[in-house]
């Protein structure tokens, strides 16, 4: 993601957002056909190299939307990517139940085909739909983004949001299936109190950042703070001694949606008005940079966190793999919201001493040697 923003301007946004829906609709269906491979090595090979290029795909696709969307409405970033996350949380309901249905009905293959071809039929829709933004290349870099504290510490953020999401993957249904013995159907209905929480408080979360911008600091800063609680009693904690019921482990999953909104909506737009602030120039230059790090601090908590989390998951069981992986989003709470205070101390501090008083005092100091 990170080398793809970088070249986000020479490669233009349009195509790469539609080169990007095209490689991942073609290996989408190809994915389906692997089941057709010779068994071994070269299944194992060729399942790696699918999916490798559907990351890419992905991420061309992903870093693209994100300088659009904050291209064409640069006053409600925040709002448009909350509303959009409400069928990122749809997807999240209906894809899993719609799968499971095509899988059952038709085999393995016609899932895939059937989403890959959804997705190569919207690469037209969007060639036409969709406006060529004109850009001029800058000399801001990476390096120079990522050198800002501010950055450093949304990025930690971005991190942690991620690691907690991708934990649930391989543990959650396991977890509910062996501790309440639910069937398999009722495992999935758990998960939509996740997804409908954070689809439903999305645009809400978006409109609130956007018409009050100084709100998103605190939205990132209780947003992890309230993550973490949510995932100390997920299990719960052994440390707190609580019974572990259906009824709290749904409640903690409907929090945690809201407060995952509440960091993951704000932080873009917060990120974005950083670099503006350190003298970046407004345009896709800055937008593909700041888009191509969200994205590439998302991928690597995202690999992070299923793999760390299901590592503790083996060995320490998911109450305490749940309640160390909270560990990382109070830790992204409290860190953003100390360097918010420290922040705010020197911007007072700094509008207290006047303009001149380093100057007159120098002057006098010389005046009177």
């Amino acid at each position: 993601r990170l080398l793809k923003a970088g070249h986000l301007v020479q490669i233009g946004a349009k195509f790469m957002f539609v080169a990007g829906m095209f490689v991942s609709g073609c290996v989408t269906i190809l994915f389906g056909m692997l089941d057709r491979a010779p068994d071994g090595p070269i299944f194992i090979g060729l399942c790696f190299l699918v999916r490798a290029m559907d990351a890419i795909g992905f991420a061309a696709a992903v870093t693209a939307s994100f300088s659009i969307l904050a291209k064409a409405f640069p006053n409600n970033i925040a709002t448009v990517m909350g509303s959009l996350e409400t069928f990122t949380g749809l997807g999240l309901v209906l894809g899993p139940p719609i799968g499971g249905f095509l899988f059952q009905s038709f085999g393995y293959e016609v899932p895939f085909i059937v989403l890959g071809c959804i997705v190569l039929i919207l690469v037209p829709l969007n060639m036409y739909l969709l406006p060529k933004y004109d850009a001029i290349a800058t000399k801001e870099s990476f390096w120079m983004l990522v050198t800002l504290p501010k950055v450093v510490f949304l990025c930690f953020t971005r991190f942690s949001l991620s690691a907690c999401l991708g934990f649930l993957d391989p543990t959650m249904s396991l977890f509910v299936s062996e501790k309440f013995k639910l069937p398999a159907g009722y495992v999935g209905l758990v998960f939509l109190a996740l997804a409908l929480s954070y689809s439903l408080s999305s645009p809400l979360l978006g409109l609130l950042s956007d018409k009050m911008p100084r709100l998103r600091k605190w939205l990132l800063v209780f947003g992890g703070l309230l993550t973490a609680l949510s995932f100390f009693l997920l299990g719960p904690a052994p440390i707190l001694h609580i019974e572990s019921k259906l009824w709290m482990f749904v409640l903690m999953l409907v929090l945690y949606g809201f407060s995952f909104g509440m960091s993951c909506i704000p932080l873009f737009p917060e990120m974005l008005s950083c670099a503006y602030e350190n003298g970046f120039e407004q345009g896709l230059s800055a937008l593909g940079l700041v888009s191509g790090l969200c994205g590439a601090m998302w991928s690597l908590g995202g690999f992070v966190g299923p793999t760390l989390g299901g590592f503790l998951n083996e060995r320490l069981g998911f109450e305490w793999a749940a309640t160390i992986q909270g560990g990382w989003a109070l830790l992204s709470g409290l860190a953003i919201g100390i360097f918010y205070i420290l922040e705010a101390s020197r911007r007072r501090s700094s509008l207290q001493t006047p303009p001149g008083t380093n100057e007159e005092r120098i002057h006098l100091l010389a005046s009177e040697m």
